[in-house]
């Protein structure tokens, strides 16, 4: 039996309780660094497969690392487990979480007799918009020992090498003066007015930013009664470009249109986050490629890449993964569309009988992806040299 064999037969003894592990956490869908149940259930099912399974790592209590494999090749897979507020797991992570934990026993059947070590890598918070879990296990070491990281994410359709780009959210805080809005408002500071007055100029700078630019955000409070001049507002928005260095950019224009609400107005302003931001994703294509060929071989079908799978940008902290060192992050299909991805109805698609066969797929598309990177000698010396360069330099 071929080492494909050997994982796929591996996968498949444990695939009934992949799923049911998939549908377990999109039933208990829990808000990022809080994914206490999802962390315990994911470590729980990769230690009975016998990896050793150390959580609470990077002085982060929802993150993990299951380790297996003795090989030279160090193979990092990432799991991510948090929802969306509201609408629970709408970006299927619980898909993601699945995939990842059945790729990393699947790719450890075969793993010393390829060359291999797995980790399965549990990055809590994906959605926080700003210092993700992922961006927090970079600085602290996480990644340090591998050669490659991978995922797939759910979408309506699969794409091999989608539109990842650079996003930063913050928090902006106006202070005004409570004061009675009918009988004395000349002795108060409006700061829901400032936020007006932001957002009516960010909606005329939305004239001068690139196409590939994105700015939206919402108000989180904004005044506590109608007959009370607002003297507190606070909003979340996130702008997003195509790469880091066009972020800077266009963050800087937005932060003006807030400076410009509280200068007309005379409220404070505070801005609060946006220090650590996601960047743009860069497929290594070689992996990229090893990974389309073994979907393929299981059926998926990759739609020409045309202007709405360009257009289609989303963002997250893979993509700081991916300046790191050697990543994919394509999507699997679900047959979700006309829903997509953020909206209650993509929740409802990630239990179904297509989300389910996505996690088989890509849990072994991922995990015969790994076993290419260690067995084709180009790839396997290129990610070993490039990482032993990084060691020396």
């Amino acid at each position: 039996m071929d080492a494909k064999s050997g994982a796929q037969e591996r996968f498949t003894q444990a695939q009934d309780d992949l799923i049911t592990l998939s549908h377990r956490i999109h039933a208990h869908p829990e808000l990022g660094f809080e994914e206490e149940k999802a962390c315990a259930w994911i470590s729980e099912t990769l230690s009975n497969a016998g990896f050793s399974v150390e959580t609470g790592i990077c002085d982060m209590p929802t993150a993990f690392v299951a380790r297996a494999g003795s090989g030279p090749l160090h193979i990092a897979i990432c799991a991510e487990y948090d929802c969306l507020p509201g609408i629970g797991h709408a970006c299927g992570h619980n898909i993601i979480a699945a995939s990842a934990v059945g790729a990393g026993i699947a790719a450890a059947q075969v793993a010393d007799e390829v060359g291999l070590s797995v980790s399965v890598l549990g990055t809590p918070a994906e959605e926080a918009g700003n210092a993700g879990g992922k961006i927090l296990l970079l600085e602290r070491g996480a990644f340090t020992d591998a050669h490659a990281a991978m995922m797939v994410h759910p979408a309506p359709m699969d794409v091999v090498d989608p539109s990842i780009i650079a996003c930063s959210m913050f928090h902006v805080r106006y202070t005004g003066k409570a004061a009675h809005a009918s009988a004395f408002p000349e002795h108060g500071i409006n700061a829901a007015d400032a936020f007006t007055l932001a957002q009516t100029a960010i909606g005329l700078l939305r004239q001068h930013i690139r196409s590939t630019d994105r700015i939206h955000g919402i108000i989180t409070n904004g005044g506590d009664a109608p007959n009370i001049i607002p003297a507190h507002t606070e909003a979340k928005y996130i702008v997003r470009a195509k790469t880091l260095d066009e972020l800077d950019s266009i963050k800087e224009k937005v932060q003006r249109c807030f400076e410009a609400g509280a200068l007309a107005t005379g409220s404070t302003l505070e801005i609060v986050g946006g220090d650590k931001p996601y960047a743009e994703h860069r497929s290594d294509m070689e992996i990229a490629q090893f990974y389309q060929r073994n979907a393929e071989a299981l059926g998926r079908v990759f739609p020409e890449r045309g202007p709405a799978i360009e257009r289609a940008a989303g963002s997250t902290d893979m993509g700081n993964v991916s300046l790191a060192l050697p990543s994919i992050h394509p999507f699997i299909g679900i047959d979700s569309l006309p829903a997509v991805n953020h909206q209650p109805e993509f929740t409802a698609h990630c239990v179904t009988q297509a989300a389910d066969k996505a996690l088989i797929d890509g849990a072994l598309s991922m995990a015969w992806t790994a076993i290419d990177m260690a067995t084709d000698k180009q790839i396997r010396d290129r990610l070993i040299q490039r990482k032993a360069s990084e060691v020396t330099a």
